[in-house]
């Protein structure tokens, strides 16, 4: 069984500083969607501002993810995640000083953003694929990331409550006085890739990446990946505004992210655990086929505080539950010595998904004044993502020294 009474003390010691790191991190997150309404009050900004902040903020997670895994896979994990805690506390306390949106963009938007990378999944959960036996991973993962489901349950009441007693700046300065307990945590997670696996001897970075490339399995996870981002990015900033424009209050909204943070605790750590007796694909098919029923259900029955938490505990167990999945096959197929540089990458596709959701949404709703287009598409964004899924091939492939550019062998 690969159950957590079987990690190692050290596997343990990594396990929960990895859960309190992305409780932080992704619970952080999750509370922007939070200050929209009363920054754009205030500052007499649109919705789409503040949408577009928050787009450029996950583009530029996006872009930056697989930089910060290389900093992680060649100098050390501990330094990216030091590395991104300061840049997302001087992002945050730039976001309470904003005063224009073109400082938005370059705070809330940039700045934590490239915080982000240091602090969530593609350098942390690096660090638990290399310290715990192949068996127990897939496990792992899902503990880890439900790290981020805790997260999302946590902050965003935590959030709501800052912002009703101090108003939304001194919000911000709380939120990220927070992230002084990452300092400890970045300790205990140190450490880079000491030996590659078995048979990868002599394989460098580049050649890895170029294989991983190379293979169509991995543009698959890509752009799976990419229709991840594209609901969450769009649900976490748009959800309770979505929920005061039906009649219902903007708390209705703030428990519902708390609520889909609740139930992705369990659905990714379920997840996780099914990834490791199961196909990991064909569970990947099924939560985005999964996603796309909950949705049509939010659009097509009037929205109450009843329906509205129904959907967000459907979505809950269906959240992050692609994030051990995902990684899962990444170490699966590639191997973990480079993990963090290759999950990056394939992350970077969930932030594009991200930013098109969150931008569109913003767009859409001004202009039409509903976002019933966006829940749509993302409906049919759903059911394609489970139809990629079935052709990934799960089997390891074996790494090779690529010395032709042009020719980078095709795992059949």
């Amino acid at each position: 069984m690969s159950d957590s009474s079987a990690f190692s003390p050290r596997a343990r010691a990594i396990l929960t500083c990895s859960v309190l790191v992305l409780l932080l991190g992704m619970g952080t997150r999750a509370t922007f969607g939070l200050f929209m309404q009363p920054m754009s009050l205030e500052h007499g900004w649109t919705r789409d501002i503040f949408s577009l902040a928050f787009a450029i903020q996950n583009i530029v997670w996006g872009i930056s993810s697989p930089l910060f895994g290389m900093i992680a896979d060649k100098y050390g994990s501990a330094r990216a995640i030091v590395l991104g805690s300061v840049l997302y506390v001087i992002g945050l306390l730039g976001a309470s000083l904003s005063h224009t949106p073109l400082a938005l963009y370059g705070t809330l938007g940039v700045l934590v953003g490239l915080g982000q990378s240091g602090v969530t999944f593609a350098v942390v959960l690096g660090v638990v694929a290399r310290n715990v036996s192949p068996a127990q991973r897939s496990t792992a993962l899902g503990i880890a990331s439900a790290g981020g489901s805790l997260g999302q349950f946590v902050m965003t009441p935590t959030g709501n409550w800052l912002i009703e007693q101090w108003q939304w700046q001194q919000a911000f300065w709380i939120l990220a006085a927070f992230f002084v307990v990452l300092l400890p945590m970045a300790w205990v997670l140190r450490g880079k890739p000491a030996a590659p696996d078995q048979g990868e001897t002599a394989q460098t970075l580049n050649q890895a990446l170029q294989q991983a490339l190379g293979h169509r399995s991995y543009h698959f996870l890509f752009w799976s990946f990419f229709v991840c981002g594209f609901h969450t990015g769009f649900i976490t900033l748009h959800l309770p505004a979505y929920a005061k424009d039906q009649g219902l209050t903007l708390q209705h909204g703030a428990i519902a992210i708390a609520l889909i943070g609740l139930f992705n605790v369990l659905g990714s750590y379920g997840c996780g655990w099914l990834g490791g007796r199961y196909s990991k694909k064909a569970l990947l098919a099924y939560v985005y086929a999964g996603r796309s029923l909950f949705i049509a259900l939010l659009l097509l029955f009037p929205l109450t505080p009843g329906l509205l938490y129904l959907f967000a505990a459907g979505m809950g167990l269906l959240w992050l539950g692609t994030v051990p999945l995902t990684n899962g096959l990444v170490g699966q197929i590639y191997g973990v010595r480079y993990a963090s540089t290759l999950y990056g990458i394939i992350f970077f596709g969930h932030q594009i998904g991200s930013f098109i959701g969150i931008w569109l949404g913003g767009k859409i709703q001004v202009q039409t004044g509903s976002y019933d287009i966006v829940w749509w598409l993302g409906i049919g964004l759903a059911l394609l993502a489970a139809l990629i899924c079935w052709p990934i091939d799960e089997k390891r492939i074996p790494s090779r020294l690529i010395t032709n550019v042009d020719a980078v062998p095709e795992a059949k």
